[in-house]
């Protein structure tokens, strides 16, 4: 199924696949704007539109930033901006799909899928390395859009979430012998996750203490959850 979305200067595209049922698909939907032949062409001025917008998102955030400053910043002559994008909420949808459901980083369930694989603390090290720096960014406009998200992008996101919640919760079942109905499992698991985001998020307060010792603190911390999960809950 396809919609028609409305631009920012009144013209009307196509968006793109909605599930029969009106479920959000893995990615977020991005508008289809086809007036541009060029494709190379259309990908540079994208980039460039992306990027001013992810910089600005997190300086001033997602409501203060216009179409304006979003030109301003990339350069994009702002009588051209809709051959490229619909409108800001296109250009945060692309961000996203970019940033978070597209990345090609292994979220930590496929990290931990190989029963060869490393312990689950270097797993866990490599995996916060990893958010806390290259993909510091995504992480930050993830948690920051939630409130500027339509109902189905925000099933698309929560879907994810689930996902990850649920697939990360098997592994520590198996890994502790948890029982099947051990809620710890899950509030374990939601910690894990959350904790990608720790430090993105709060290193406003916590940027002169060495990575490597909040990163080993927090590692230290889920292990020994992790540890008292195979203790029975009396």
């Amino acid at each position: 199924m396809e919609g028609p979305i409305l631009t920012e200067n009144g013209n009307t595209t196509t968006a793109g696949p909605v599930s029969p049922e009106g479920g959000a698909s893995r990615d977020l939907v991005e508008a289809e704007v086809n007036l541009i032949r060029n494709p190379a062409l259309i990908e540079m001025r994208r980039e460039q539109l992306l990027d001013a917008a992810l910089a600005l998102f997190l300086e001033k955030g997602f409501a203060a930033t216009t179409i304006r400053d979003i030109c301003a910043r990339s350069g994009v002559n702002q009588a051209s901006i809709y051959d490229y994008v619909a409108n800001k909420q296109d250009i945060l949808r692309r961000l996203l799909n970019r940033l978070w459901f597209r990345s090609s980083a292994p979220t930590l369930p496929e990290r931990l899928a190989d029963p060869e694989g490393p312990p689950l603390e270097e797993i866990l090290r490599a995996f916060f390395t990893e958010g806390w720096n290259a993909r510091r960014d995504g992480t930050m406009l993830a948690y920051r859009a939630v409130p500027h998200l339509d109902a189905q992008d925000r099933r698309a996101l929560h879907e994810r979430e689930r996902h990850l919640l649920e697939s990360l919760s098997i592994y520590l079942r198996k890994h502790t012998g948890a029982a099947s109905d051990d809620e710890r499992v899950e509030v374990v698991a939601n910690f894990i996750i959350f904790s990608n985001a720790f430090a993105p998020l709060r290193d406003w307060l916590t940027r002169d203490i060495d990575q490597k010792t909040e990163m080993r603190t927090v590692i230290d911390g889920i292990m020994a959850m992790v540890d008292r999960l195979r203790v029975p809950e009396p």
